[in-house]
């Protein structure tokens, strides 16, 4: 409501002229009796800029920290000290215009209060976007340490992180729809963290489709709580990093659990939660990778002239190997018989040279056979 509105009769009585109203500050219930008074005499609506007017003052008294009650009970307070002043309600005897004047004060009230909320709540979600934007801006430095490990120590410290401590990362990826900061999955976590540990210093946060969880390792039932709620979606895996320290530690961290996804997702592990320390021995194989493709193609190059190409006894070898080495177990996850599953090997014998029963022989049969699934051979 504008404060130039005049309305013949003197000053208004009103919050306005007496300071604050419910802790609320004379300049946020600027023109707001002044407006009533002159809507009690012509019994009109609220114009357009008077409506605007409060959304601005909702929306400055928003930033400046004051709530929505809080500013809601300050105008209450002020119509209701100056409605007995009120010139339509004071200067008519009539019934019927006193219950027109009545109407009006009470719709122009209203429609304030509503520009009020408004401008408030259009001020709050301005608020979480510049929160969100700054959290984003800072979940990205922090995971690929694009910044300086002072300044992302300084910044972390807002969001409850002490850098200088070990932290360990868990990493969350989903079977189907990426995570966002409107994913189910995020508030079910926020909510359950909250609720159980109250002010915890773990940074949750969806990152490029994942959902990442940065917590100090004396926090490991935090870490916890959060892999088993991200391993309950279904189809999704998650992946834990081994502590490091400080920023650049942060950063070690998540790329050790990228890395042990990525792996799960090339050799087709079964485990839904991956332990990078129990991953260690991949990198290692990979480190010489001319080596290791030198493996594969020496050892595993003469599956190719089998019927059906090297791909079937490839499989028969990973089946083998994570059934422990025992045929029955190994036919059915490879729904053969027993018999079918022995001649495989037998060809693989054969064509190879090696021998799968062989201890020290099944041992190369298998470091090539991961060499071929990390190479992507054949």
């Amino acid at each position: 409501m504008s404060t130039g509105t005049g309305t013949g009769t003197g000053t208004t009585p009103g919050a306005g002229a007496h300071g604050h109203a419910h802790g609320v500050p004379a300049e946020f219930l600027a023109g707001f009796t002044e407006a009533l008074a002159d809507v009690s005499l012509s019994c009109r609506a609220l114009t357009r800029a008077e409506r605007e007017s409060r959304r601005a003052l909702g929306e400055q008294a928003a930033d400046a920290g004051i709530g929505l009650r809080e500013l809601t009970a300050g105008h209450l307070a002020a119509a209701r000290r100056a409605w007995p002043a009120l010139p339509g309600v004071t200067g008519t005897r009539d019934p019927g215009d006193l219950r027109r004047a009545g109407a009006a004060v009470l719709a122009a009230l209203e429609a304030g209060v509503h520009a009020l909320a408004e401008g408030h709540a259009r001020a709050q979600r301005h608020a979480v976007r510049r929160a969100e934007a700054d959290r984003r801006a800072f979940v990205d430095a922090l995971l690929y340490g694009r910044s300086d490990p002072g300044r992302i120590a300084e910044q972390a410290e807002r969001f409850g992180l002490r850098l200088a401590e070990r932290h360990t990362v868990v990493v969350a990826a989903p079977a189907g729809e990426p995570y966002d900061e409107r994913h189910a999955l995020l508030r079910r976590v926020e909510r359950e963290l909250a609720g159980r540990f109250g002010d915890h210093d773990a940074l949750v946060a969806p990152k490029d489709g994942r959902l990442v969880c940065v917590a100090p390792t004396e926090q490991q039932p935090v870490v916890d709580a959060f892999v088993r709620l991200a391993a309950a979606e279904e189809g999704g895996r998650v992946a834990v990093s081994r502590p490091h320290s400080g920023a650049v530690g942060v950063v070690r961290s998540y790329e050790e659990a990228l890395s042990a996804l990525d792996l799960a997702e090339r050799l087709a592990l079964e485990p839904r939660v991956l332990l990078a320390a129990e991953l260690l021995v991949f990198p290692v194989l990979m480190r010489d990778r001319a080596a290791m493709s030198d493996l594969v193609h020496s050892v595993l190059g003469p599956l190719r002239e089998a019927r059906g190409g090297a791909g079937p006894l490839l499989e028969t070898l990973s089946a083998y190997a994570a059934a422990g080495y025992v045929n029955a177990e190994a036919a059915r996850r490879l729904d053969l018989s027993v018999r079918a599953l022995a001649y495989r090997l037998e060809r693989i014998a054969a064509l190879t040279g090696f021998d799968p029963d062989d201890p020290l022989q099944r041992y190369t049969l298998e470091t090539a056979a991961l060499g071929a699934r990390l190479l992507g051979w054949p």
